[in-house]
């Protein structure tokens, strides 16, 4: 039987639902109930803020009702203009921050249910949409963001906008409801990608480009690694079945790596693309919403049958696939020269989160860099920002605005800081089981201590904490990881490599933070005592034994 959610999109008349009427409903700050899973598909989730919500109640009082707002912002670029037009609304509709999210997107935090639709308007006056950026839908699509090989990231990027646009959603309902336009009657409507029921489930694609892993290749359902040859992307090794949602206690559900699955040339990435999405909506798990990920059909019906389903349906078998080998899978800071001359800076945002707080006045020191910047803006993945495209003459100017705005953290933070991801979890994230970005600051300090304690204050380790198991901060692919479990309490995860190419494993179960503490300071002191050289931090607990190695890809694949 399909799930409520499947009633709820078949009925919906392509995203429509009673979207007009609930926001023009005054009596409550929230939607009804169907709209709220509705709402998705045009880039927002109703949220409440739990901090004051048994307040409220004893109040007899409604839930504090705000809504988040995600852009649709393929690779994660934006123009300096584009900047201070985002910059406005979160000033002017939310909640004066801006924040990056692991999917290269901004997100706007506070956003009232009457001011709704007046913010998305003016997110599409800055010539970005929201549309797809949430839903069962192939959702914002990431594309490598340190354009150190200018030229390779400019053709890697174009292919990924120009598949999130094939991919978009065909109904007019966004353009409808949010920007006034008008419904032809009598006009057929139809989802020829999608079908009236869209995917069973969110759908997440990415494009890496070696040696750096920054999108986490393998954490998507769908991926394309570049492969280069004298300076030129030849085609893409094809990536399938990754992703992170898991229910504790549910062993049907799971982390899983994606399988490499074949080589295509840039010209069939649209067709391959299509083939994996459609087979997903047609073979999909349309009952059970916490087993409708892409990574369990093809656990169901098997990887072999899965591809040549793909293969059928594009029109064409894959190539075998291609050597590649990644380095990292985190951000280079600081400045760094393209091969083409120009300059890129990425700095340093802490669990993503662009405000202005104290010293670190972040959110003006960036609105004044844009008013000088002639390039662009790039989100990363890991929730970081490059000042992309400098001039030469621009340079000295930029470096001492981000000095004077506090935005040189990363000049002197620790490498476990420099790396470490948080999703929002408390007091918005309704699935949030613990804190994670609030959290973040006070729980690396504690971390920093005693890696100085041991002499690994420069030790490169990448840390994530998740505020629930449906893993928005990618935690499962951290060396060390915090997975909510309960207030104050996590899963402590371990064993991941900074490569992205092994999932960690559950080393401790629901923990307090002092437990957590002593747990890591004591594998600290056996890391510094019997690593051998060059060795990361999740390399050393598996080949030590202390965590077991989880199935995984190689960590090289060769033709």
């Amino acid at each position: 039987m399909p799930s409520p959610v499947e009633k709820i999109k078949s009925e919906s008349r392509y995203l429509r639902g009673t979207l007009k009427e609930s926001l023009a409903d005054a009596v409550t700050g929230a939607l009804r109930e169907s709209d709220t899973q509705l709402i998705k598909y045009h880039g927002s989730y109703q949220q409440d803020d739990r901090d004051v919500r048994e307040e409220r109640r004893q109040q007899k009082l409604e839930p504090d009702y705000s809504f988040m707002i995600r852009t649709r912002t393929p690779g994660g670029i934006a123009t300096p203009e584009q900047w201070l037009k985002l910059d406005a609304i979160a000033t002017r509709y939310a909640n004066g921050t801006l924040r990056v999210t692991t999917r290269q997107a901004f997100q706007f935090h506070g956003v009232i249910k009457r001011e709704l639709k007046a913010t998305l308007a003016a997110i599409n006056g800055s010539l970005i949409d929201t549309i797809a950026a949430c839903g069962d839908v192939n959702r914002n699509v990431l594309a490598a963001a340190n354009p150190l090989e200018s030229q390779v990231h400019a053709v890697v990027y174009e292919q990924a906008k120009a598949l999130s646009e094939y991919f978009l959603p065909k109904t007019r309902a966004y353009y409808e409801i949010w920007l006034d336009e008008e419904q032809v009657a009598g006009t057929p409507e139809h989802e020829p990608i999608y079908g009236a029921t869209y995917l069973p489930r969110k759908f997440k694609t990415a494009f890496a480009v070696p040696p750096v892993n920054d999108v986490d290749i393998f954490a998507n359902d769908l991926g394309f690694i570049a492969v280069v040859e004298n300076g030129v992307v030849v085609g893409y090794n094809v990536t399938v079945g990754g992703g992170f949602g898991a229910t504790h206690g549910d062993p049907t559900t799971y982390p899983r790596l994606a399988d490499v699955i074949g080589f295509v040339t840039p010209e069939q990435v649209i067709a391959v693309a299509e083939g994996v999405i459609t087979t997903q909506r047609d073979w999909g798990n349309r009952s059970e919403r916490k087993r409708s990920r892409l990574k369990y059909t093809i656990d169901d019906h098997g990887l072999d049958a899965f591809k040549a389903e793909v293969e059928r349906r594009a029109g064409f078998a894959l190539a075998p696939v291609r050597p590649f080998h990644f380095d990292h899978n985190g951000d280079r800071f600081g400045w760094v020269q393209g091969h083409d001359g120009r300059w890129h800076l990425t700095l340093r945002i802490e669990a993503g989160r662009i405000a202005d707080r104290g010293e670190r006045r972040h959110l003006s020191g960036l609105r004044e860099i844009a008013r000088i910047h002639t390039g662009d803006f790039r989100l990363t993945p890991n929730q970081n920002l490059v000042i992309a495209a400098v001039a030469d003459s621009d340079k000295a100017r930029i470096d001492a605005l981000v000095t004077e705005y506090g935005l040189d953290g990363f000049r002197t933070a620790s490498p476990v800081r420099l790396n470490a991801l948080a999703c929002v979890a408390l007091p918005t994230c309704s699935l949030a089981m613990a804190e994670a970005e609030r959290y973040l600051p006070d729980f690396l300090t504690q971390v920093e201590t005693r890696l100085a304690a041991h002499g690994l204050r420069d030790t490169p380790i990448n840390l994530r904490i998740s505020g629930c198991p449906n893993g928005c901060s990618r935690p499962y692919l951290g060396e060390i990881a915090l997975v909510g479990k309960a207030p104050g309490r996590y899963n402590l995860m371990l064993g991941a490599d900074h490569r992205g190419q092994r999932l960690n494993r559950l080393y401790k179960e629901n923990s307090g933070e002092s437990d957590i503490l002593d747990t890591l300071d004591g594998l600290f002191a056996r890391y510094a005592a019997e690593r051998e050289a060059d060795e990361g931090f999740g390399d050393f607990l598996v080949r030590s034994g202390i965590v077991a190695a989880k199935a995984g890809i190689p960590l090289e694949i060769r033709a």
